[in-house]
């Protein structure tokens, strides 16, 4: 918020503040000094403060010099008190209001920010995720060299793996269900695979790579006898990839254990 306070000094509107009663400020009809007043609570870390008095003058100062200076100043009050919902809808409507404003590059960062730490758990609806990752997309695509852009691109892998873990614990979900009602392993594959398509770089590759594996044996110990040796096969092959891929992994006896039983039951088929 470095821009902000362009009229009057820091000094002395942190003056102001230590000596006037915040309901003395509320009842002046004066707007021009409850607006520095507000920049003055904003400063001093008293958000609510600020909020409250620029939520007065907002429609005031529609249009004057000091409109993008206080919607802009508003959202960051919402941001400030973790009401992340509210200010990214603020945030949204700077940029909508203002493409080009003074703030325009900082209010869609926090705008991502504000959206981030609104994503739920893996384990809930990831809507609000979704819509953070298009957000984020939407800041590369108009700031690509942008000083913001080494952290953004860090919080858009932290919310594509939670939505691969989400992916992982349903895929999960079907390999524990496995043949009940229906070939659930072959769900539990599908799954996973995508998860892999779609965020290759994940750190969740291993994982899903490995929970194929197990389901692709699974699912062939389970068939009926003359469905058994292609898949079996298969889950050779997949233990290869698996391998070639992740040599050093701590998963490699299970891997290794999934081998040999698959070549044992391949010779006496």
């Amino acid at each position: 918020m470095k821009k902000v306070l362009t009229i009057v000094t820091l000094t002395l509107l942190l003056c102001l503040t230590g000596c006037t009663p915040f309901t003395k400020v509320q009842k002046s009809s004066n707007r021009e000094y409850k607006y520095e007043m507000a920049k003055a609570y904003f400063i001093e870390g008293k958000y609510s403060n600020a909020q409250t008095l620029l939520e007065e003058l907002l429609a005031f100062m529609k249009g004057s010099s000091s409109g993008e200076e206080s919607l802009y100043m508003l959202a960051l009050c919402y941001y400030n008190q973790k009401d992340y919902v509210t200010a990214a809808q603020y945030l949204q409507t700077y940029v909508s209001t203002y493409p080009k404003g003074l703030y325009a590059e900082e209010a869609r960062f926090h705008t991502v920010r504000a959206l981030f730490l609104d994503t739920p758990d893996p384990r809930l609806d990831q809507s609000s995720t979704i819509r953070a990752i298009s957000e984020i997309q939407v800041f590369l695509e108009f700031y690509p060299y942008s000083g913001y852009k080494p952290e953004v691109q860090r919080l858009l892998y932290v919310l594509q793996d939670r939505l691969v873990e989400k992916e992982y614990r349903s895929a999960l979900l079907y390999y524990d269900l496995g043949n009940y009602m229906g070939n659930n392993y072959q769900a539990c594959i599908i799954t996973a695979q995508n998860a892999l398509h779609d965020y290759p770089y994940t750190k969740f590759r291993e994982d899903l790579s490995f929970l194929i594996l197990k389901a692709k044996y699974t699912m062939a110990k389970e068939s009926v006898k003359e469905k058994m040796l292609d898949r079996y096969r298969d889950a050779v092959d997949e233990y290869y990839a698996f391998k070639n891929e992740f040599p050093e992994s701590p998963l490699m006896k299970d891997a290794d254990k999934i081998l040999s039983e698959s070549q044992k039951a391949i010779k006496h088929l």
